[in-house]
């Protein structure tokens, strides 16, 4: 089980390593003309099956005192637990809760007339991503299979323009993400699944080429060294170390980091490890935010927006999973005693935050907004109209940028 993998991980002297390798990459970049646009640069993190019920509210206490998700419910509870919800939140996800949620935009917490869905009829990752990255739903994508994806994401589109060519990088722990944004075609720089990165080691923008080498050659072996618990995804730790370097080195104008520990340790029924991934989650988001404002490149002129691929269950019994009705009579047919499906993964977040984004805290939403409106609102943030890019395309999502 997973959790026997992750803790023998963090105890190992090559974990530390690691860990320790990822805090202490102070910024290599010397600072370059900025465009004439407070828009130059975006950040999209796209978190796994991350639930809203504990991004906006902490730790479930119905699943943290569950004994068949738990190994141990006093320790687990001496770290998340805590009778006021604040605290709660500050224990799990301090970052997104105190410095997001107060310097940008939070939707998606439907305790508090806040609300947004997917709206592709499957519920899980491909179709959902395609959605995130397409502004539309396609409803022939129904499975996570390794397929190539025919939908053009804003991304492949954004790269056959001069002004954003060969300037966006992908990184993920899962190795369908070239699938689903159809490298070969697209053109995009991507990094997923297991593949190390020895492809910026011979242009790096850094003065500090030699050193960056040294770096990435220690990452990729520790990632060849440090065995997953999963046959198809990495550790979270690797992804964001290489998405990290890649920043530093290459300065792109549009970064996607993907990451997903959340959605495979609770696949695996581990509700104590999901919190912790939860929480290393909160602390990349809040490195990566102090790595940009401490590059010249990056500060006050780069966007950070979060979303997540889809929900999951409400309690015990449906908490590991995520399907609609139609995904278990066909595909994920193991579920099918869940007649209606995973009731509740349909539900999703988004926040936001930097130059463009109102600070605002939670949006209170009158209507259900929805996935697709992330393509539209990304665009926007690098001054394009999405019809530019796919007249079908969702409209932006409102109240979220200056305007």
């Amino acid at each position: 089980m997973r959790p026997n993998v992750s803790v023998v991980c963090l105890k190992s002297v090559t974990c530390v390593i690691l860990i320790s390798l990822l805090f202490s990459l102070a910024p290599v970049a010397k600072a370059t003309a900025l465009e004439n646009t407070k828009t130059a640069k975006l950040v999209i993190v796209t978190i796994d099956g991350l639930r809203w019920q504990e991004a906006f509210g902490g730790a479930d206490e119905k699943l943290l005192n569950n004994k068949d998700l738990v190994n141990n419910v006093d320790a687990l509870s001496a770290r998340f637990w805590h009778p006021d919800k604040q605290e709660r939140k500050n224990r799990l996800m301090p970052f997104l809760t105190n410095e997001i949620g107060k310097n940008g935009v939070l939707i998606g917490d439907r305790n508090n007339q806040s609300k947004m869905s997917l709206t592709n009829n499957q519920h899980f990752s491909f179709p959902g991503y395609n959605e995130i990255f397409t502004g539309k739903v396609d409803d022939n994508l129904t499975s996570n299979a390794k397929v190539l994806n025919p939908n053009v994401t804003f991304l492949e589109w954004l790269n056959k323009q001069a002004s954003f060519k060969n300037q966006i990088a992908i990184f993920s722990g899962w190795d369908v993400f070239p699938f689903i944004y159809n490298r070969e075609r697209s053109g995009l720089f991507i990094n997923a699944g297991f593949e190390d990165m020895s492809s910026i080691q011979s242009t790096p923008k850094s003065s500090q080429d030699k050193h960056t080498a040294t770096k990435i050659q220690l990452m990729n072996q520790l990632q060849a060294e440090i065995p997953s618990p999963w046959a198809t995804v990495r550790h979270d730790a690797f992804t964001y170390g290489f998405a990290k370097l890649y920043l530093q080195a290459m300065q792109p104008k549009v970064l996607v980091i993907n990451l997903g520990e959340t959605d495979d340790f609770a696949h695996n029924g581990k509700y104590d490890a999901y919190l912790d991934s939860a929480k290393q989650t909160d602390d990349y988001l809040r490195d990566l935010w102090a790595t940009m404002q401490n590059m010249p490149a990056y500060k006050n002129n780069t966007n950070m927006i979060i979303i997540t691929d889809h929900g999951r269950g409400n309690d015990a019994s449906d908490w590991q999973h995520h399907a609609s009705k139609q995904a278990v009579q066909n595909y994920m047919t193991t579920l099918s005693r869940f007649k209606d499906g995973i009731v509740g993964s349909e539900h999703i977040w988004f926040a936001a935050m930097g130059p463009d984004i109102k600070s605002q805290g939670l949006l209170t939403t009158t209507s259900e907004l929805t996935q697709t409106q992330f393509a539209a609102t990304a665009l926007a943030l690098l001054g394009i109209d999405v019809s530019q890019y796919d007249i079908a395309a969702a409209a932006p999502l409102k109240g979220v940028m200056h305007e």
